[in-house]
């Protein structure tokens, strides 16, 4: 396990760097997360793509979850996120972007036919944050280690979290969603885990330092051969005490 504590203002640089470092040539498949952490990232990327100094069209974006009952025009899904902050700033068409149907009318079978399509196709770099109760992807307290993809229910501390993504109001975050288990995101080549913020430094060290257990379902990324840590000072306070 790498590990690269950095400074906020130098955050997306390095995750960008570390990322670049993992891909490999040609066209990638690039597991995405979505979410607050990851945004400095993307915009990093774009940032890079529109200078010339990447490249990355011709990736193959991976969606780790998507909500259950979000159409995918729907501006709070993550369908929207994943084209709009990553796809479009990297100029990656709409064939090349893969996210669980979470509008299907039996999201069990829609999850059933994304994770043969994830199994099927292999990420090589798997992009993913940590939430405050551990959870990684929408992979809760609890997920079995091995779980692949999905329907979940959410906790209410997740919905919490996620709740500033709908103007605020907990009422309006879906209480179901679709992702990759943990087993599924286990068969990524390499993994980047992304880290920021105070409220993710007890859900870190437990992950990172305690028991691999499925209550602390990011632990899971102990036993992956490949995995890189970018952290700022307050996400990683915990480790260093």
């Amino acid at each position: 396990m790498r590990v690269t504590v950095v400074d906020d203002e130098k955050f997306a640089i390095a995750a960008a760097d570390a990322l670049m470092a993992r891909l490999p040539a040609g066209a990638p498949r690039l597991g995405v997360a979505t979410g607050g952490t990851p945004m400095r990232l993307y915009a990093e990327l774009g940032r890079r793509s529109r200078g010339g100094e990447i490249d990355l069209s011709d990736a193959t974006l991976v969606a780790l979850d998507e909500y259950v009952g979000l159409d995918v025009d729907d501006r709070h899904s993550y369908a929207a996120y994943v084209r709009v902050r990553i796809a479009d700033p990297l100029g990656v068409p709409p064939a090349n972007i893969l996210v669980p149907q979470g509008s299907r009318e039996d999201p069990e079978a829609a999850a059933a036919e994304f994770e043969a399509v994830v199994a099927g196709l292999g990420v090589d770099v798997q992009i993913a944050g940590i939430g405050s109760n551990g959870h990684l992807a929408f992979n809760e307290p609890g997920s079995p280690l091995d779980s692949m993809t999905r329907v979940v229910g959410l906790s209410e501390q997740t919905r919490r979290d996620n709740a500033r993504f709908f103007g605020g109001r907990i009422e309006a975050v879906p209480r179901y969603a679709i992702t990759q288990g943990l087993g599924t995101i286990c068969r990524a080549r390499s993994v980047l885990l992304l880290a920021a913020g105070p409220a993710k430094a007890d859900a870190l060290a437990a992950a990172l330092s305690g028991p691999v257990a499925a209550d602390v379902p990011a632990s899971v990324l102990q036993r992956h051969p490949d995995v890189t840590v970018i952290a700022d000072p307050a996400a990683w306070c915990k480790m260093a005490s």
